[in-house]
């Protein structure tokens, strides 16, 4: 039997993306066990300031790529969306799963939709990409 270790983060989303590539190489490859090495990020420590204002994506990467160079994982799983495009000397991007939907959700308690947000409302998010989509569509959102 053979086993692979997949570093992942420790986040609710990451360990679900893991779960799922787990199960996909267990049911293909029925002697093969797969275990999760849960790593929690730099990225995911520094919660009181924006991504663009530490340094951007890597902070998410940055120890799975050190747990597989340091051969304490096999391969590492992560969304695409926060790899950086620089991939250190030794690893590399060699699987991509099918997109699943990327649609981005409205979460109020009062209000249905984007449209329906008064003049001037608050939206709260971290994503840079997010803000910006969200301005071009209503200009006056804060």
């Amino acid at each position: 039997m053979e086993k692979l270790i997949i570093a992942t983060r420790a986040s609710n989303l990451a360990l679900w993306q893991a779960y799922y590539i787990k199960e996909r190489i267990e049911t293909s490859f029925p002697g093969v066990t797969v275990e999760l090495n849960e790593i929690t990020s730099k990225g995911d420590k520094i919660l009181d300031k924006p991504l663009a204002l530490i340094g951007g994506k890597g902070h998410f990467t940055k120890e799975l790529e050190d747990e597989m160079l340091e051969g304490n994982a096999d391969l590492a799983v992560h969304s695409l969306k926060d790899v950086p495009t620089y991939i250190p000397e030794g690893l590399e991007l060699c699987a991509i799963t099918q997109r699943q939907d990327q649609s981005d959700v409205l979460l109020s308690h009062t209000y249905k939709s984007l449209d329906e947000l008064p003049q001037g409302a608050t939206v709260g998010t971290t994503s840079l990409r997010r803000r910006m989509q969200l301005l071009e569509k209503r200009p006056d959102l804060k």
